[in-house]
């Protein structure tokens, strides 16, 4: 956030359209400007094309760990990551008496508490999910308007201004549905019609890679004659209190002697033709967490996107722009093409994101990333990067190492088991072509943020030209 005072001169007539609204916010935000050149268009207005904006209403929420009987629910956060499989579950009772928890593929959400406007397109592996109330869905009449058109407007840079400048409440900011019911809606023609392919097309991708990185693991463990775990296996198994063990000098932790990580670890190890801990695959001074610096605010053009955990995980990740000249030059700070980057520092409940993996390349290696991730930087002698990047991304291996933990509040991995964590090695051959079974789907997700980028811009290329 720049800490540079800002003001701008605005017409009178401004104010006279706004009811002589005197806080600056719709000013400064875009809002009124958005509005002054969608006049040039034919509009409609939001609650016109759509069958329905609304949220799912405010009840407490009954939450189940048994997949068969919840549906995975959506926090206002998580509506932007990309791997979907560690959500937590909403009693499916509590769904089917409340329908308005349900989302639908080719919905439009919006957030609509605390951080207002981020928005997603509802993908085929989202479709009949559950959703917070925090979240608006926006329902498209797809007889009227192309939902991908629709989408792409609203997170334009003419539809987030007008979304936002209907926000209220003076600590946590609010949007209710009659804020953006009558939101104008430009109509552009045939043109709804390209923009729509590009959304709907980097929806499919985004699907799709999630899918190949799926089939990646498991075919990685069906190499190995290993398979991997569900979740009601681990509730099952996972008793953490009343057991015996022996213990190790290195930790007096229970959590780091439960049976289930032992059972699990036995199992690579006597399952598996080949296996080696996780220390012998990787290039020399990695397996660690990057190095600490100091962080300067910079502009763009001056700087690099510091990454950290709360955004590794997301579509698009956009993190803090600090100056590039006070970086250290350092490999565990920009990393390698194909390193993996497991969240190894925070909170490790159920369901946050300690202990899980990103793999990088592409898009990502653009970023500087915190010092807040494990760095493992395969050493492609021993095992294709991709390939090692699909067993740590299995349920089996990130179960084995979420049981390294140490620390209080704010969980670590313990440095020395997480060297042991067994590989189960398999066949060069099937390891390349799983290696590249990975690389294709990351290249997915950045073909995925291209499309989207081409089809706002188209939005906004024609809502300016049209204007003229």
């Amino acid at each position: 956030m720049s800490r540079t005072f800002q003001y701008k001169a605005i017409p009178s007539l401004w104010l006279e359209h706004n009811g002589r609204r005197l806080d600056c916010g719709p000013y400064m935000s875009g809002a009124l400007e958005a509005q002054e050149l969608l006049k040039k268009h034919k509009i409609e207005l939001l609650e016109k094309v759509t069958d329905g904006i609304y949220h799912a209403g405010r009840e407490a929420r009954q939450y189940v760990d048994d997949p068969e009987c919840g549906v995975p629910f959506l926090k206002s956060s998580d509506i932007s990551i990309s791997d979907l499989s560690h959500l937590s579950y909403l009693s499916r009772k509590q769904v089917k008496q409340n329908s308005k928890f349900t989302i639908k593929e080719d919905w439009s959400l919006i957030t609509r508490s605390g951080t207002i406007g981020r928005m997603a397109y509802v993908r085929k592996d989202m479709d009949n999910f559950s959703c917070s109330e925090d979240v608006l869905r926006v329902v498209p009449d797809t007889s009227i308007i192309k939902s991908g058109y629709l989408y792409a407007y609203l997170s334009s840079r003419f539809g987030i201004p007008l979304i936002v400048s209907g926000t209220y409440g003076a600590i946590i900011q609010h949007i209710e549905p009659e804020h953006v019911a009558g939101l104008p809606v430009p109509r552009l023609g045939k043109i709804e019609g390209t923009i729509h392919n590009f959304i709907q097309n980097s929806s499919d991708l985004r699907a799709k890679a999630n899918i190949e990185l799926k089939e990646a693991s498991n075919k990685y463990l069906e190499s190995a004659s290993i398979g991997d775990i569900s979740q009601q296996y681990w509730n099952a198994n996972s008793k953490s209190t009343g057991f015996r063990t022996s213990i190790k000098s290195d930790s007096l932790r229970a959590m780091n002697y439960l049976p289930v990580n032992h059972l699990l670890e036995n199992r690579i190890k006597k399952q598996a033709a080949i296996w080696k801990p996780l220390i012998e695959l990787v290039e020399d001074d990695t397996l660690r967490s990057g190095p600490r610096f100091k962080r300067i605010d910079a502009d763009p053009e001056f700087g690099v996107e510091l990454i950290g955990q709360g955004e590794c995980f997301n579509l698009r990740p956009e993190g803090r722009w600090i100056s590039k000249k006070n970086l250290p030059d350092n490999l565990l700070l920009f990393p390698l093409d194909g390193t993996i980057m497991i969240a190894a520092q925070g909170c490790a409940g159920e369901h946050d994101l300690f202990g899980r993996a990103k793999f990088i390349t592409g898009k990502s290696l653009n970023f500087a990333y915190s010092q807040h991730f494990l760095r493992v930087i395969a050493n492609e002698n021993e095992i294709p990067r991709g390939a090692l990047f699909a067993f740590l991304n299995s349920h089996i291996a990130y179960r084995i190492r979420k049981g390294y933990q140490v620390g209080s509040m704010q969980q670590d991995f313990h440095p020395d088991m997480i060297k042991q964590l067994p590989v189960p090695i398999i066949n060069r051959k099937k390891a390349e072509e799983i290696d590249k079974i990975v690389r294709e789907a990351y290249q997915k997700y950045d073909q995925a943020i291209d499309l989207e980028d081409e089809a706002r811009a188209l939005v906004e290329r024609t809502i300016e030209e049209g204007a003229r």
